[in-house]
């Protein structure tokens, strides 16, 4: 086994995915590094400067299972923070009982809760569409109460760089990437994504080189080199239109995309960069999330092709195998339902989504498919779970520390990212 001096750590690509995205990564000493050297016969993953290593090359998210949470969260309440952009506010959950405990007003048009890369704060991306006020609104995870909202231009998703030095910013409507301090939120430096309208999810590589975002007005993807800050290329998706959240795959070799109105998700080679298959799933496909053992991908289907949908659609949950890429199980929401984007609890076995045009929160068993509903705010988006079964980790003196999914921002939830996977 792993020692207790793996230190993993989350950061939020997302998010959002929206989100959310996370990756969790794992810091660790020359013991468990002689222990991962000696357990894969893959090579190991050459990451970028300042990147937590990835200790299973063949699957990202081995550090996301259950059973390893970060003691940097050991304080933090077991709550689910529900954005709800319409009433701009934040909704509280215990998901103990299911019951609300807390809702407090946030900025304008709150979309993501995103985990910092520390792993100390929880992000509101608050991004006032068509407006000027933007702004992040900072939640203490360990009173699950608001701080003072701090102006930001457009953001309507938010990941941290694999290194934890900058926060990224996507300003969906200013078609831009804005680099910011992770702290304080001051400006570093931006990238203009010109081809791409509408930006918005990410997921990195498993190197932590680069991330692909989906561009979701125009039907195609964008390839952003994070070393050199640059673009790399756009790739139109062949029967796409409003490619949505993404995810990597455990060995690190294909994005799953999802399309909104393609009713599925795509294949994309990261290397690359080429369409190579597509799974059909149901309408309105739209969030991503991994199973916690990386066996398979939980995918919210919304019901609507379009971004305004109509309550009680006919949406539905579909379970992708990692390894077929076939669809095991499709579980439709009761009585009609838009499930959007949300996070998978750190045991496993629920799965957490906004019914985005339903004003509820789904709590789904993921063996069974079974849901409860519970009411939140108007048009609820990307929620986040946290911390992921602290109380867990504490009472049966867990030694390692728990990844998390948050999608918020998506974090590099695939695999080892932020909040998951590499932290990323």
């Amino acid at each position: 086994m792993l020692t207790c001096n793996r230190i993993i750590q989350l950061i939020v690509l997302t998010l959002g995915a929206g989100t959310a995205i996370v990756l969790a990564l794992s810091l660790y000493t020359s013991a468990t590094a002689a222990e991962f050297a000696g357990n894969s016969a893959a090579s190991p993953i050459k990451t970028v400067p300042g990147m937590p290593p990835v200790i299973d090359p063949n699957n990202l998210y081995s550090e996301t299972q259950a059973g390893k949470l970060s003691p940097v969260v050991s304080g933090a309440l077991p709550r689910v923070y529900v954005p709800n952009r319409q009433s701009n506010d934040v909704t509280v959950i215990d998901p103990a009982t299911l019951k609300v405990v807390d809702h407090f007003a946030v900025g304008i048009n709150p979309q993501h809760v995103v985990p910092s890369w520390d792993l100390k704060t929880l992000w509101v991306a608050n991004n006032a569409e068509h407006r000027i006020e933007g702004s992040l609104t900072p939640i203490d995870p360990t009173t699950g109460k608001a701080g003072k909202n701090i102006p930001v231009d457009d953001p309507y998703n938010m990941y941290f760089t694999p290194d934890g030095h900058s926060a990224i910013i996507v300003a969906e409507q200013l078609e831009r990437l804005d680099f910011r301090d992770p702290q304080t939120m001051q400006l570093q430096s931006s990238l203009v994504v010109p081809g791409c309208v509408g930006i918005n999810h990410a997921d990195f590589s498993i190197d932590g080189r680069y991330a692909i975002f989906t561009c979701e007005f125009q039907g195609k993807l964008a390839k952003i080199d994070f070393v050199e800050h640059k673009v790399i290329g756009y790739l139109a998706l062949s029967k796409g239109g409003m490619p949505q959240d993404v995810r990597i795959s455990p060995d690190g070799k294909i994005f799953f995309v999802a399309d909104m109105k393609a009713d599925g998700v795509f294949l994309v080679d990261g290397d690359s960069f080429s369409e190579i298959g597509f799974i059909k799933t149901g309408i309105g496909t739209h969030g991503l999330y991994p199973s916690r053992d990386a066996s398979k991908l939980y995918v919210a289907n919304r019901g609507s092709n379009k971004v305004f949908g109509p309550p009680r659609g006919n949406g539905s949950v579909s379970v992708i195998d990692f390894a077929t890429h076939k669809v095991l199980a499709t579980w439709p929401i009761p009585r009609g339902g838009s499930p959007d984007m949300g996070n998978v609890s750190a045991d496993g076995k629920q799965l957490w989504l906004s019914a985005r045009f339903d004003d509820v929160v789904y709590e789904i068993d993921t063996t069974t498919g079974k849901m409860k509903s519970i009411p939140v705010g108007k048009e609820p988006h990307g929620l986040a779970v946290w911390p992921q079964d602290v109380t867990r980790s504490v009472t049966q003196g867990i030694c390692g520390k728990h990844a998390q999914w948050l999608t918020p921002g998506k974090q590099y939830a695939s695999y080892n990212r932020i909040g998951l996977r590499r932290v990323p």
